[in-house]
C-alpha cells in the first residue's frame, strides 16, 4: 500500500509539471475512440451528411465585418435544406449576422481564419422563440445559433464564432430589474402560467440568450470552433440526444454566466477534447429547476466527459443546481482542471427535489483550485426558491484516481439532516490542500487510499455521519489530529488497514 501511494504522489507532480494544454492535444484524433463507460451507452458517431457545399458568398453574403448577413445566410441553409441537406459554408473572411438557425441534415462549416461575428443590435435576435433559461421554459431571444426539432446537425471547423456578448452583459448586473424578471419568471412556474404566454424577449425582461442552442434535436455534433463572446452560456443543448461536443475552445474569462458547455436534460452524450477559459462552471450537467423542473421531467443521463481541460473557470465539472429531472449515468475520466474554484462540484439546495446518482469520475488531475477539490454542496445559495422544501438526493458516486496539488479545501460534503448524502466511494485519492475534509450529514461514505495533507488540522471532521469507512488511508506525520468527530451525532466510523496512522492521534471526540 506504501508503494501504491508513492507511485500516487510521483502520478501528482508528474502531471503538475506537464503542461495542460499538451495534455488536451495529445489526446486529438480524427476518429471518436470508443466509449468504455460504467453503465450502458451507446457507440455515438458523426452525423452524415451529403456531399453538397452551399457558399454564403453565393446567396450574397458580404466579408466585410458590417454588411448583415443574417438574411444571406438564411438562404444557403434554405436551400441546403431544400436539396436534401449539405454543408453551408462560412469561408475565410468576417461576416457579420443575427440569429443563425439550422435544419435538419445541415452541417455549418465555419473554415480556418473565417469569423463568423454576431451582431450586437438586439432586435437581430427576434422574434422570439421557445427556450429554457436557467431551467424554465419560456420565449425568448433567439441563441445566436439555434435550432429546433432537428435531426442530424452540425457546427464544424476551425473559424471562431464571435458573440460580441459585452453588449448583454450589464442586464445582468442591473439587481432590481434582474429581480424582477426573475420574479416573473418564477411565477409563472409557480402559478402554472402556460409556456406560451411566458414571453420575453424584450430589452425591459432582457433575459440574455445563449450562444449555441440546440432545442428537441437528435445527432448534434459541435466539433472545431472557437467560441468567445456569448450573451450567457455558451453551448447549451436541451432534450437532445446523441450529442457530440469536441474539439472546440471557449472563451469567456471576464463575462458573466458564460459556462462553457451546459448539458441540460439530454440523453447520450460525449464531450471530449475541449479547452475551456471561463468565468463561470466549464462544463454543467443540468435538468430543469424546481416546479419547471418536475413538470416537464426530463433526466440528463448518460454522459461521458474525458480528456477536457480548464484554463480556469467556477468548476471543472458541475451537476446543478438545476437538477430537479434528475442526473444520472455520469463518467468523467482523464480531465485537468487548473485554477478553478472548484474541481469536481454538485450543488443543490432545498426546493429542488431531483436525484443525483450514478457519477464516476476517475484520473483526474487538479492544481491551484481555490476553493474545493471536491464539493457535494446540498446548500447551495444562489437561485430562485421553491414553494416548496422539497429535499434532493445525491447518491452512490465513485472517485478513484483523484490528484490535487493545491486546494483551499480538499473535499467538502455536505448533506441535509433529513435527507444525508449517501454512498460516496473514494479511493487513490492525493490531495494537497490548506484544509482537510468536511463531511456533515452523510452516510455510508468510503475512503480507501487516500491521503490528504493539509496545512491545518484536523485532516478530517466529521459531524451528524454514520457508517463511515476509512481503510489504508493516511495521516501526515505532523498532524495532530486524523479525525476530528465533531458533536454527538456520529456513530459507526471505523478506522483500519495499514496506513500511516499513529494510533495516538487517530481520532479526536468532541466532549
Amino acid at each position: 500500500m506504501r508503494a501504491v501511494f508513492l507511485g500516487l504522489l510521483i502520478l501528482a507532480f508528474s502531471c503538475i509539471a506537464v503542461d495542460a494544454a499538451v495534455v488536451r492535444l495529445g489526446a486529438e484524433t480524427t476518429e471518436i475512440a470508443p466509449i468504455k463507460a460504467p453503465f450502458d451507452m451507446p457507440q455515438l458517431k458523426r452525423p452524415v451528411f451529403p456531399e453538397r457545399v452551399f457558399d454564403i458568398n453565393d446567396f450574397g453574403a458580404v466579408a466585410d465585418g458590417n454588411t448583415l448577413n443574417t438574411k444571406a445566410i438564411a438562404d444557403a441553409i434554405g436551400a441546403c435544406a431544400k436539396a436534401g441537406g449539405g454543408t453551408v459554408l462560412v469561408p475565410k473572411g468576417v461576416w457579420l449576422t443575427g440569429a443563425v438557425h439550422l435544419k435538419s441534415n445541415i452541417r455549418l462549416h465555419i473554415v480556418k481564419d473565417a469569423e463568423l461575428r454576431f451582431s450586437t443590435n438586439f432586435d437581430d435576435y427576434l422574434p422570439v422563440v421557445f427556450t429554457r433559461f436557467e431551467g424554465n421554459e419560456c420565449y425568448n431571444y433567439s441563441p445566436f445559433i439555434y435550432a429546433n426539432g432537428c435531426n442530424n446537425i452540425a457546427i464544424t471547423g476551425e473559424g471562431l464564432l464571435n458573440g460580441q456578448g459585452k453588449v448583454w452583459w450589464p442586464w445582468v448586473r442591473e439587481t432590481q430589474k434582474a429581480d424582477a424578471r426573475a420574479n416573473r419568471l418564477r411565477n409563472a412556474q409557480y402559478n402554472n402560467i402556460p409556456v406560451k404566454e411566458r414571453v420575453f424577449g424584450t430589452v425591459e425582461d432582457a433575459l440574455r440568450p445563449n450562444f449555441v442552442q440546440p432545442i428537441n434535436c437528435k445527432n448534434v455534433l459541435i466539433e472545431g470552433p472557437t467560441f468567445t463572446g456569448s450573451p450567457m452560456w455558451n453551448i447549451h443543448p436541451v432534450y437532445c440526444e446523441n450529442v457530440i461536443i469536441r474539439q472546440i475552445t471557449v472563451v469567456n474569462p471576464w463575462s458573466p454566466n458564460t459556462d462553457g458547455v451546459d448539458i441540460d436534460s439530454c440523453k447520450n452524450v460525449l464531450i471530449e477534447q475541449n479547452c475551456f477559459d471561463t468565468s463561470d462552471d466549464c462544463i454543467v450537467l443540468k435538468s430543469g429547476k424546481n416546479e419547471d423542473g418536475w413538470r416537464v421531467g426530463k433526466a440528463c443521463e448518460n454522459v461521458v466527459i474525458r480528456h477536457c481541460y480548464s484554463k480556469q473557470g467556477h468548476g471543472g465539472v458541475v451537476i446543478g443546481s438545476e437538477m430537479s429531472g434528475d442526473v444520472r449515468n455520469v463518467y468523467i475520466h482523464d480531465c485537468h482542471f487548473n485554477k478553478t474554484y472548484n474541481g469536481l462540484r454538485v450543488k443543490s439546495k432545498r426546493g429542488r427535489g431531483g436525484i443525483v446518482e450514478n457519477i464516476w469520475a476517475e484520473n483526474v488531475t487538479m492544481t491551484d483550485i481555490i476553493e474545493d477539490a471536491i464539493r457535494l454542496n446540498m446548500f447551495y445559495s444562489c437561485g430562485m426558491k421553491s414553494l416548496s422544501d422539497k429535499p434532493g438526493i445525491f447518491r452512490d458516486m465513485y472517485f478513484k484516481n483523484i490528484v490535487c496539488q493545491g486546494a483551499e479545501r480538499s473535499i467538502k460534503i455536505a448533506g441535509l439532516p433529513e435527507k444525508p448524502i449517501e454512498n460516496i466511494n473514494l479511493e487513490n485519492v492525493v490531495i494537497y490542500s490548506k484544509k482537510g475534509v468536511l463531511c456533515t450529514d452523510a452516510k455510508d461514505i468510503s475512503l480507501k487510499n487516500v491521503t490528504i495533507i493539509p496545512a491545518e488540522d484536523p485532516v478530517m471532521t466529521l459531524e451528524s455521519c454514520s457508517d463511515i469507512k476509512i481503510v489504508d488511508s493516511h495521516c501526515p506525520a505532523f498532524a495532530e489530529t486524523f479525525v476530528h468527530l465533531k458533536g454527538s451525532k456520529n456513530k459507526n466510523i471505523t478506522l483500519g488497514g495499514s496506513g500511516l496512522i499513529d494510533k495516538k492521534k487517530q481520532i479526536k471526540r468532541d466532549k
